[in-house]
Parts: structure tokens; sequence; C-alpha cells
């Protein structure tokens, strides 16, 4: 084949031969070289005229495209046959008959798709290119594809390939080394969230993680189930605002230092803001949203306080959806800000939704939006708590390429009847002080655990547990003073309330000591025992004895 008559039929090749010999039959003075201006002096030195450039026709193509260390592969025709391989494609492929169908003689064109794009480049006249294909035992290629004229019916194509394998190892390895990290990552995020969460008497509760898609990097969302004592519960949900490996290192000190401050018992405002300065001391470049809510079963409400996070969700038994509002303070690490509680009503028959914003957040849309499609959602939402987790990430459409993380925590408070509402009881009596105090207490304590049928020993412990704390908030407390029982379907709950906000501690009581051995009794007789102070000012003691299962 005469590949010099097919030279000039390249693209751009008739161009630039053309205007080698348009340049080359025109004179100096037509092309405007001997004209010089006046301004320049008639002494200044005239250009040497350049020696004669030989036109493209005048190499050979085929000594040119032999020694190209790129592969060069010619076909020809609708049916690819083979016209010309260089020296670089026999070398990697081997050598390849003239004439043949480069569909059974040359199955790497195959292996890099490429015969679907030489039918394109022949029907179109353009070129097209394909970046980094792989051949099975060979390397990487990138591969381009360019119309030649043909001397024969039906055109041909000229397939130049350079090897890229040193560049897709490479890559290779930087993407095999960015999944280590992000497995890193999720593996680190994961081990810091709760491995099965608590479950109260009174709620039911289920949550749902999902890292991001394998092009984003792990986030710091967490979320969190911490069961304070006489049947209350904290709720907590937040997102770090980073990625990798810092942000869920950061997001797991957030979590143990709200577990700690939790054991405190203290309102949801003064645990965030006791957060807020955390933060900023683990790494003041990372701030972090969160919410910290209490559920009292006594009072069928959540106390809640947020920084800088998105509203509480509660649908209501009819499928009415309320949004927590205000007050809402700045991120956590920001300082400078007093955080504020507020409440939302959780009666039983209702659950809330406390996320993150990965759930509700899309790139060229308000978030407001997302917020009320989630509201949607929910809204049509029932079913146990992980389905409902399941419905909503569903509804909301994130799937596992999803940009960002995502928390959802949902909580029931549902409605009981039947035998089930046998199992939980309620009784409270408020105490005047005097000396009658007492002795009524133990009364009231024992006709209650009588009627709610426990054994004669746990009555008995009852019954002592009641008196002691009663006589404790008697010596100590100021009024006005209420003894609280409260039994589940696990357990029996004993609470006194009094005036004074000075909380009660366990001291070891020398042997000449009247007094002091009240809490060190309720200590051992139940399984737990606390204390905190109530908003209205005052305190709560209280005790819990596990029930036979």
């Amino acid at each position: 084949m005469n590949f010099t008559r097919w030279s000039p039929r390249l693209p751009g090749t008739q161009r630039r031969a053309a205007a080698r010999r348009t340049d080359h039959g025109t004179s100096p003075a037509q092309r405007g070289e001997g004209s010089v201006p006046a301004a320049r002096g008639e002494y200044e030195q005239q250009p040497e005229p350049l020696p004669d450039v030989p036109a493209l026709e005048g190499f050979s193509v085929r000594e040119i495209l032999g020694r190209l260390p790129a592969l060069v592969a010619v076909v020809y025709g609708p049916e690819h046959r083979v016209a010309y391989v260089n020296d670089a494609y026999a070398a990697a492929f081997g050598h390849r008959t003239p004439g043949t169908h480069a569909a059974d003689s040359c199955p790497e064109l195959g292996e890099l798709g490429l015969f679907p794009l030489m039918d394109q480049v022949l029907r179109s006249g353009k070129p097209r290119t394909v970046k980094s294909r792989k051949v099975l035992g060979s390397g990487s290629y990138t591969v381009t594809c360019l119309p030649a004229e043909s001397p024969k019916e039906g055109g041909g194509v000229l397939v130049f390939a350079a090897d890229v394998t040193d560049h897709a190892e490479a890559a290779e390895r930087l993407r095999a080394s960015e999944r280590r990290h992000r497995e890193t990552a999720v593996t680190l995020q994961r081990s810091l969230l709760p491995q099965e969460l608590e479950q109260p008497d009174d709620l039911r509760i289920a949550a749902t993680y999902q890292p991001g898609g394998t092009d984003a990097a792990v986030g710091g969302d967490w979320y969190d189930v911490i069961t304070l004592g006489a049947g209350r519960t904290a709720l907590v949900i937040g997102d770090v605002m980073g990625r990798g490996v810092r942000a869920a290192a950061v997001m797991g000190q957030l979590r143990t230092a709200v577990r700690a401050y939790a054991r405190l018992d203290l309102p949801p405002h003064e645990v965030l803001q006791l957060l807020d300065g955390l933060a900023s001391e683990i790494d003041a470049s990372q701030i972090a949203t969160c919410v910290y809510a209490v559920h009292d079963p006594n009072e069928g409400r959540l106390v809640y306080a947020s920084a800088g996070h998105l509203p509480i969700l509660v649908r209501d038994e009819d499928g009415t959806i309320r949004r927590a509002e205000e007050p809402t303070g700045p991120p956590l690490g920001t300082g400078g800000w007093l955080h504020t509680s507020g409440t939302i009503a959780l009666p039983p028959g209702s659950s809330a939704v406390l996320y993150t914003d990965g759930l509700v957040e899309r790139r060229g849309e308000d978030i407001d939006e997302g917020v009320a499609a989630l509201e949607r959602a929910l809204s049509g939402a029932t079913g146990a708590p992980q389905v409902v987790c399941d419905r909503l990430i569903r509804s909301l459409g994130v799937t596992a390429e999803h940009d960002d993380d995502v928390a959802v925590l949902v909580v029931q408070h549902p409605t009981r009847t039947g035998p089930t509402a046998e199992l939980f009881h309620n009784a409270a009596l408020d105490l005047l002080g005097g000396t009658e105090a007492a002795p009524r207490a133990r009364a009231f304590a024992s006709g209650v655990l009588a009627s709610w049928r426990f054994s004669p020993e746990l009555h008995d412990l009852g019954v002592l547990a009641a008196s002691e704390l009663v006589a404790n908030s008697l010596q100590h407390g100021t009024p006005p003073m209420r003894l609280g029982l409260r039994r589940t379907d696990r357990r029996l709950i004993i609470e006194v309330t009094d005036g004074d906000d000075h909380l009660p501690r366990r001291r070891r009581a020398e042997t000449e000591d009247e007094a002091g051995r009240g809490i060190s009794i309720v200590a051992t007789i139940a399984s737990s025992w606390g204390s905190r102070r109530t908003p209205g000012g005052g305190k709560a003691v209280w005790c819990e004895f596990a029930l036979p299962q």
C-alpha cells in the first residue's frame, strides 16, 4: 500500500501543504517582506530569504509511522480490514497480516471497545478518543481513531494508541489508597457509634446511619440514647462539620463527653453549654451541630436544646406534623452564647424524628424544601421505628451513592391498652411535713405496692426505700414535698421531690453517728439511685428496683 499517496489525505495535511505551496509561489514583495517603513531608516539590515522547505510528500510516511513509539494501525472499509501496523504495534500484539478482518486478527481492538468507535469515525468523518482502556495481559492505552481517505471504497481509520500503563497503575494505587483511607474512616465512625441502642421502658427507638458514597468522604454524624434513671431518657444527634478520620475522631470525643455530662442529669441547655466549651478545646477549626433532648414519661414531652441543628419533627397519632422551632443557638465551638431549653409535647401515640442534614440537604435546593419533604414523608410513615427509619431514607432518595452521611433517630411513645397497660402504673402523694409525714408515706407506699401484686420481698424493700428517701427529704429538704411511685414492665421507680436544691451524696457513717445512713441503705438495696435538680428549683432523689422477668 502506498502511504505516501495516503499522507496528504489525512486530516489537515492538504491545508498545510497548500499553504506551503502558496508561500513558495509568492514573491517576498507580494508577501510584504521587502517593504520597510521609512521611520525604520534606510540602513536597517534586510532579513535573509528563507530556504526552500520540502513538502510533506517528500517524507516517507511509512518510515515515520514505523518509528513512532506509539502503537499505530490502519484499517480500511466497513469491515475494518487491516492495512498496516507499525513496529510498536507488532511488538505489543504481534504482526498482523494485511487484508484480514480486524475483528479476527486483532482481538485487542475488541478488548479496547474500538469497533463501534471506528464505525462512528467512518460515518461521521470525525476523530474519536477513548482514555485509559485496559487490554488483558498487556497494558492500558489511550486510543484516538482518525478518519483517513482510502484508495479503496469505504474509507479508512488510523488507530493511534499511547501506552498509559504507568499512569493507570499510579491512578489505581491512588484509588486503592483512598479506598483504604475511607474504609478506615467508616470503620472508625461505626465503632464510635452505639453498637446497640438502649431501649427505655416507655419508648421504642431505632436509628440508622449511612455513610456517603464512594466519592464522598466520611463525615462526623452521630446519635445516642442514654437512660438517665427514674424512667427519663436522653436523646442525642449531632454532626461534625468536617470530613474524614479527623471529623470521626472529634465526633467520638463529643459523643463520649455527652454521655459523661448526661450522667450529671443537667438540663439540656447546660449540657450544650459544657459541650460548646469542650468543642473549641478539642479543635477550634471543627464546628459541630447538636440536639440534646430529654424525655420524662411523667410529663409526656421532650425538653430539648439545639446548637445550630435542624428542628425535631413530631408526628401525632392522626398524622399531624409539628416542628420544634425555637430556641436554637449557634453551632458548638463558636462560644459566646447562652443556650436555652425548649419543650415539645410527645404524648402517647406520637413519634419524634431527629436527623442530620444529609437526609434533607440537596445541591441547588433550599434546605427548608428538604425539611418540608421529610414532613410529608413522615406524615404517612407508620410501623415499627426501624421501618419508619428505612421508609424515610427511601422517601428522601438516599441511596448508596449519596453524597453525604445520613443519621436518623426515630422515637415512638406507644399507646398501651389491655394487658400491656396493666404493667404501667403511677401513684403519687403530696407530703405536708410534720411528724405524721413519714408514717403516712410508709402506709401509702405499702398499700400501692401491695395493689401492684409485688412479691413480699420486693414489697418490703420498696417500703424501706420510700421511707428512707422521705426521711432524708424531711430532714434536709423544704416544702413542697412529694412521693411518687411508678412501675413499668421492667422496674419499680420510687422518687421524692422537695424544694431544696442541695443534692444528697452517699457518705460513710461512723459507728457513733445517729444519722447519715439513709442514702447508703437505699444505694445498697436498690438496683440504682440518683438525684437531680428540678427546673423550677428544688431536687428529686430516686431509686430503681429491677423486676423479675
